[in-house]
């Protein structure tokens, strides 16, 4: 439930998502020029015009009653279904706060930690065979040994929805991105599962209670998708298919991308080799291969047994202390607690990887070796 006193932030957080032609990247500007949102409504215009991207005509968006009315609204129906907004620090993901065009604000339902040690997204065709049903089925179940793994997917028909099923099945956390608000299911045949998404994982959105269902939703929806996760497995696609979109923002993002071979002459595997072919993906026939890519395979990170045979520098030391605290950390965490200057940091982080210490994973991820 969110305490009271955070309620007017979270109203003029969603007030600043209703601004006419506001988008992240200035929506963003504004929050680290003021702090927060409750600010920078209170800001007289003249302040707010000085930000890059705020003209005369949007800034009066900010005073626009209608704009408060909508902010209003969406505030009672967070309360009232007990949803948790996610925005600026609070609980905001690491990895999707990376994504220079990662969402102001989100909606989230469930308990999944959206900041697990290993998380996998599981994309593909909504017109799946066989084929593709057997391999995605048996990939999860190669999975479930991993510790505190999530898996990913949009909660649409086809591949997404095997994904999500076989993740309930085995009761492993799932998380389920959508293309429209919490006030609504779609397709409607998934509101069963939904409900055991929730229970055990959770759903996620940027869309306000009342949205339109529209296809642009769905490429938006596709790279929050892609920015949560370390690794996108594409298991069926043709050649024009979303989940190639997510996977190509996925790539954008410096993060893994694999995906399923299929036949030459298959149109629904035609996307996956294509990524394949061009190296956008790796290529994986079983979980193993996925393991093995993320280096996943040796479990929990060693401690290092550092007051008996190893002399730290102060730096190192700071650094140490933190990789063993966790399975693994991204580059822009040890960067925030440490205060190092990137280029201290980055050569710390030679020294410890040379020798032997800390190991460097895809995503820009370091862990204990």
């Amino acid at each position: 439930m969110l305490p009271k006193e955070e309620h007017e932030e979270l109203y003029y957080q969603l007030a600043l998502t209703n601004v006419p032609g506001i988008g992240g990247k200035t929506g963003r500007a504004l929050l680290e020029r003021f702090g927060d949102a409750t600010t920078v409504f209170k800001t007289p215009l003249k302040e707010l015009k000085q930000i890059e991207g705020v003209s005369e005509l949007r800034a009066k968006g900010f005073k626009d009653e209608e704009v408060l009315k909508k902010a209003e609204h969406e505030l009672n129906f967070v309360l009232k279904h007990d949803i948790t907004p996610i925005y600026n620090n609070r609980k905001y993901p690491t990895r999707l706060s990376n994504c220079s065009d990662a969402p102001l604000l989100m909606f989230y339902k469930g308990n999944a930690d959206l900041d697990a040690t290993k998380i996998v997204a599981i994309v593909g065709t909504r017109k799946n065979t066989d084929y593709g049903t057997k391999l995605c089925e048996e990939l999860i179940e190669g999975l479930q040994s991993l510790d505190n793994i999530i898996i990913v997917s949009g909660l649409a028909l086809g591949i997404d929805a095997i994904a999500h099923k076989k993740c309930v099945a085995l009761g492993i956390p799932t998380v389920g991105v959508l293309g429209h608000g919490l006030d609504m299911v779609y397709p409607h045949t998934h509101k069963g599962l939904t409900e055991q998404i929730i229970e055990r994982g959770g759903i996620l959105t940027e869309f306000p209670s009342g949205t339109i269902l529209d296809r642009s939703n769905f490429p938006m929806r596709n790279r929050i998708v892609a920015g949560l996760s370390d690794v996108t497995v594409v298991v069926e696609s043709n050649i024009a298919g979303g989940a190639l979109i997510t996977a190509q923002m996925a790539s954008g993002y410096n993060r893994e991308v694999a995906a399923f071979p299929g036949r030459v002459n298959d149109s629904r595997s035609a996307g996956c080799n294509d990524l394949i072919r061009t190296n956008v993906a790796a290529m994986i026939t079983k979980a193993d291969d996925l393991i093995e890519m993320m280096n996943w395979k040796d479990g929990k990170p060693k401690a290092v047994q550092r007051q008996l045979f190893i002399n730290f520098t102060p730096e190192e030391q700071k650094i140490v202390d933190l990789l063993q605290t966790k399975d693994s950390v991204h580059a822009d965490e040890l960067f925030h607690h440490t205060g190092f200057p990137s280029s201290i940091l980055a050569a710390t982080l030679l020294q410890l990887e040379m020798q032997g210490l800390v190991r460097s994973l895809p995503g820009k991820l370091y862990r204990m070796n």
